[in-house]
């Protein structure tokens, strides 16, 4: 197995990560322990989840260096300003138990978010070396395009996407200005398995079709995905999406696919189409 990379002037990523969400306890530093013993190198997890602890606790059971391991952490939405983000920031790392992280994301963007003052504040942490890039996640276009306005290098953005969900707009801004967007619920909460198109593509391949629906991403240049799995046989699954080539018959067929199914939808999430 050989883990394809995404490199950028900001960073340097494993496209093929472990997503923590929901996890917690003794069961998440076990799962993120199993996906390091796999291969897995890139971790993600949130302030939110209510597990960077028992995260720090399994990158510490795993025996590896910190240096080869890619790990993502996001600052919640009720931060609005750098003041607020430094304060939760440091109290993360202290839970990761890490020096640092290799990318800080904004989660969401919320009315009360002072965007400059925000990027300015993670600006400011990546200059410190704790955190070693910067971005944002569940930003829709018009406020990506504002955020990357403010100048401050952002590497990566952080959204919902999966074959029943379109995010070319998303993807163009993201490619043009050099940056990476990393895929949340990449095998659209479970229902890319039940998908009979998916299905049958995956019995010519021999695999499962959640393997075709990551596969399908790791064919869009610039993409990272985060599927969460917890337990090993699951891990191991996705990893070897890695190995799976859809042909151009397949990328048809997915293409043909409703891509307009978003499963995070929160009261608080921003105007998708107009935000």
């Amino acid at each position: 197995m050989i883990m394809p990379i995404i490199e950028t002037a900001h960073l340097r990523m494993p496209r093929l990560g472990l997503g923590t969400w929901p996890m917690t306890g003794a069961a998440c530093s076990a799962a993120v322990e199993s996906a390091i013993g796999l291969g897995y190198r890139h971790i993600d997890t949130a302030e939110m989840y209510g597990n960077e602890d028992a995260v720090g606790v399994g990158l510490a059971a795993s025996g590896l260096p910190r240096a080869e391991i890619f790990l993502t952490t996001k600052i919640w939405n009720d931060k609005p300003d750098g003041a607020s983000i430094r304060r939760a920031f440091d109290a993360s790392l202290k839970r990761l138990a890490t020096p640092y992280v290799d990318l800080l994301l904004i989660h969401w963007p919320s009315p009360e978010l002072n965007l400059p003052d925000a990027l300015a504040g993670l600006a400011a942490i990546r200059a410190e070396g704790t955190a070693r890039a910067i971005g944002i996640s569940n930003f829709p276009p018009k406020l990506l395009a504002r955020a990357i306005a403010e100048g401050v290098g952002l590497a990566a953005l952080q959204v919902e996407f999966h074959v029943m969900l379109d995010q070319s707009r998303l993807l163009e801004i993201c490619r043009a200005n050099d940056m990476a967007l990393t895929a949340y619920s990449p095998l659209a909460k479970g229902n890319a398995s039940s998908d009979p198109v998916l299905q049958g593509i995956a019995r010519r391949h021999g695999a499962t079709a959640a393997q075709v629906a990551l596969a399908w991403l790791l064919a869009q240049p610039g993409v990272a995905m985060v599927p969460k799995a917890a337990s090993r046989a699951r891990q191991a699954e996705n990893l070897g999406a890695l190995d799976l080539k859809l042909d151009a018959a397949d990328l048809a067929a997915i293409a043909g696919l409703p891509k307009d199914r978003r499963f995070v939808n929160p009261a608080m999430a921003p105007d998708w189409i107009d935000g």
